[in-house]
Formats: C-alpha cells, structure tokens, sequence
C-alpha cells in the first residue's frame, strides 16, 4: 500500500518546470486532473492488497502452496518497494505526465494478463510487472498535484487524504464483491481484469487535462547499478522469509538471509559514493544525519509491516480457517475500511493540534481494537460474520487518524531542499516494510494453521498474529517519540 501523502520540495536546480515562477496561479481544469491522478494512485491502493481475500480462489484454481499465497501480495509490493527508487527519477528525466501515462498503460497490460493468467507462475511474474509499473507511476502523482495546485495543495490532499485512508484497506472488500458476483464468468480474475476500464479512464482525462511539462532536471543519468543492488539486497532477505518456513529452513534460506546484509550495506555504500563524487545517487543519504528522520524510517517499517501483514493473515483466517467465502469475508472486514475513511477524514482536523501526538492517539486507538480481537480469537466460539466487526471499525479508525499527518510529522525536521529525496525513500521503505509484513506475519501464519486444519487451529494462529501485533504497535509507539514534534510546514 502507498499511502504517505508527499509535499515535496525540489531538492535539485529545476528547469522548465511547470511549478516554476512562470505557471499560472491557477492550473485551469485542475479538479479534474486531480480526478486523473486520484484514479491512478487508487489502482495501486486496490490492487497492493486486492488479493488478500480472493487468494484461497486463486489457489483452487491454479494451485499453489502457502508461500504461493504469500507471494501474491508480496511480490507486488516488493517490486514496487524497490522500483520507487527509479521511477521518480523517470518523471525528472523524462516530464511527469509522460511518465505517468507509460506507467498507467504498463500497468493495464499487467493487469490484463494477471486476468489471463493460466498459471499460477504466470499470474505472480505478471504480478511483479504490476508493481514494477506501479512505481513508475505513483512518484509523479504528488509531484503533478503540486505543479498544478502550487500553494493551494492542501485542498487537494484535503480530498485526497480521506480517499487514500478508505482504499488502503477497502481492496479485500472489492475482491469479496467481485470474485462472489463472478461477472461473466471471471471469477477471481474480474479483480484484475476491472482495472481496465477505471485505468483507460484516466488515460484519456489525464492524456486531454495533465500539464505536459519539460523534464524537471537536464542531464540527470540513472543510477542502475543501484537499483539492482536494491533489488539483489530485497530479494536475498525476503525470498527466504517466505519460502523457508514451508521447507524446513534449508541452508539456502540461512545463507540468503545472511547475504542480504552485505549487498544492502554495499548498495548504501555505493550511493554514498556517488554523492562524494557529484554524481545523481537513488538515494540521498544526508537525510539519515538527522535522528527525527531515521526515526521516521523506523516507524514506517514497524506500522506498515504490521498493518499489512495483519491484514493478510485476517483475510487467510476468515477464509481458509472459518471458511467464509469471499463475500462473507469482505463483509466481515467492510467495519475496518469504514473506521480508515473515518480516522482519514477526521486527522486533517486533529493534526494541527495535536502534532506528534495524533500518532499516539491512532496507535492507541489500533491497540484498543487488537486487544478485543485476540480475546475474541483466544474464545472457544468461532466468530460470525458480524462479531468481529466493532473491533476492526475500532482498529481501522486508529490506522486512518496515522495516515494523513505522517508523512509531514517525519519531514518535520528537514530542510526544504531535502524532502523531495526523503520523500521517495519513505516510500520506499513503506513499500519494503510491507512486503516484510506479509512474509513475517504470514510466516507466523501458517507456522500455527496448516491448509485445512479445523477453525480452532485457526482461531490459535490468528491469536498470536493479533498479540504479535500488539507488540509491533507498541514499539511504534515508542519510536514516535524520536520524530519532531510538529508536522512540515507548507510552503
């Protein structure tokens, strides 16, 4: 899921831009191309976590193991974890909207064929190619918002701060709907294959509305050394993660898992150098000088990793453990996308008071909603479709208040000049935390619950995935405590 909401301020000469001196005041028709970009950044919303309830459909179709299961969710957001780090650079190079609309064409044709998928193999590479395109296109998306609403982006992140909040988590809802309505015969598929109309939409209303501006900096090369290092370093600490709890940890996974370390302190390594020599680096690694920053970071990992592989572990229980179908699923968790629209909305209000402290409030509010949850799963009873629901509404109001201030709150140390980079790291991060998420959770998962076991090995495993995230929310807890007390001012 992305969901930071990004203000970010050049950290390089900008040339040609739309956002310099010379734009109008006020970019004529720029409620509509909001309407463009909003459609965009829903698709990759939707879709980071759209496979969460319709996966077990999947797997009866086209087989697969659990760490298949896993995989479906993880390795989208891991290759959008690690593509970030270019794709923002693509819009510098190359003007945003043309970015933009490479991305969202890219994107469709993945989708396409994650519909036409015959294979399980063929489904998860189509998958990867989903993120890939996803992380060209979410990085011009803020940057478009702020060339064509200047000063005046709070309005616009007014709207679409709500509308992130509710996406996040209403993707299992939508797949329950689509994959039980089976549309024509599409089944599981219907879930990839929608994509399509909502994305030529907003090809042809950003195609006619975006500002088509001039590349932002001349001359900027990309780092692609870097970027496979990235990649290399992710893969070597997430692919064991996923697979080596189902075979046993063999040797391979351990030795994975140690060479991750390695490869990603030479990947830091090299962008350091690149910097010292004057040359463009994916990363600028000056941010991490301040310790409000790498606090950030750190609570980014923890909330996201925790939110996301929370919400792939309740989707495989609801199913697969008191096996409700898809419907019945999205039905049970419709509560949480309600209480994220609601804490969404009502954070814009809050933050300005509260500062730092809204985090603590929603991170409060999250652990209240848990600790119904795993007395609930710790019951002799298995839950109906229904009882479950006070403590996700609860749950999901607490996670929505987070997503809107959080982004400013961790910038809000820094210059100006260094938010556009710090901007796209956080990102990347976030990306990167959840696809961690999903492999460590859903790892705890299935080590607890085997495909096909009864509803009270079930409820065991999703007690202890709810009491794992706990602990996970009280660390972000006490991580929030290092980011700056008050949000980035706008400018």
């Amino acid at each position: 899921m992305t969901t930071i909401l990004e203000t970010p301020a050049p950290d390089r000469k900008v040339e040609d831009s739309p956002s310099a001196a010379s734009q109008p005041k006020v970019f004529p028709h720029r409620w509509l191309g909001l309407i463009a970009i909003l459609s965009a950044t829903l698709l990759n919303l939707l879709d980071a976590s759209i496979v969460n309830v319709a996966a077990p459909a999947i797997r009866t179709e086209l087989g697969g193991t659990a760490a298949t299961l896993q995989w479906l969710s993880a390795g989208y957001t891991l290759a959008l974890a690690v593509g970030l780090l270019t794709g923002g650079r693509l819009g510098d190079m190359f003007g945003r909207k043309r970015v933009l609309m490479i991305g969202l064409a890219g994107f469709l044709a993945a989708s396409l064929a994650c519909g036409a998928a015959g294979t399980i193999e063929v489904l998860l590479a189509a998958r990867v190619v989903q993120g890939v395109f996803a992380a060209v296109m979410v990085p011009q998306c803020f940057g478009l918002i702020r060339d064509m609403f200047g000063r005046d982006m709070g309005k616009a992140y007014a709207l679409f701060g709500p509308a992130i909040g509710l996406a996040t988590i209403a993707g299992p809802v939508v797949a329950g709907v689509l994959v039980d309505a089976d549309l024509l015969g599409t089944g599981w598929r219907s879930i990839f294959l929608i994509n399509l109309p909502l994305g030529a939409a907003a090809i042809a209303l950003g195609a006619k509305i975006l500002p088509a501006g001039a590349p932002a900096v001349k001359g900027l090369k990309l780092d692609l050394g870097g970027a496979l290092l990235a990649a290399a370093g992710m893969c070597l600490l997430l692919v064991p993660l996923v697979e080596g709890r189902e075979l046993g940890w063999p040797a391979w996974s351990i030795a994975m898992l140690v060479a991750s370390v390695p490869v990603l302190a030479l990947f830091a390594w090299t962008q350091a150098r690149r910097a010292r020599s004057g040359r463009t680096a994916l990363v600028e690694l000056s941010v991490f000088k301040k310790r409000s920053y790498t606090s950030g970071i750190a609570f980014v990992v923890v909330f996201f990793g925790a939110v996301t592989g929370f919400s792939l572990a309740v989707g495989l229980f609801l199913q697969l453990g008191l096996g409700f179908g898809p419907l019945e699923a999205s039905l049970a968790m419709a509560a949480w996308a309600v209480g994220a629209f609601i804490g969404s909305g009502s954070s814009a209000a809050l933050a300005p008071k509260l500062g730092r402290g809204i985090l603590h409030l929603g991170l409060v509010t999250m652990a209240a909603g848990l600790a119904v949850l795993w007395f609930q799963f710790g019951a002799d009873a298995t839950p109906g479709t229904w009882a479950l629901s006070p403590a996700f509404l609860v749950f999901g109001i607490g996670m929505g208040v987070i997503f809107v201030p959080l982004f400013g709150i961790i910038t809000g140390d820094l210059e100006d000049h260094e938010v556009g980079s710090a901007s796209g790291l956080l990102e990347s991060f976030q990306q990167g935390a959840s696809a961690l998420g999903v492999a460590g959770l859903g790892t705890v998962f299935f080590g607890r619950f085997a495909i096909g076991a009864g509803a009270a090995e079930a409820m065991h495993a999703a007690q202890l995935v709810t009491g794992l995230t706990v602990l996970l929310t009280v660390v972000a807890f006490l991580v929030a405590f290092g980011l700056p007390k008050q949000a980035k001012a706008e400018h």
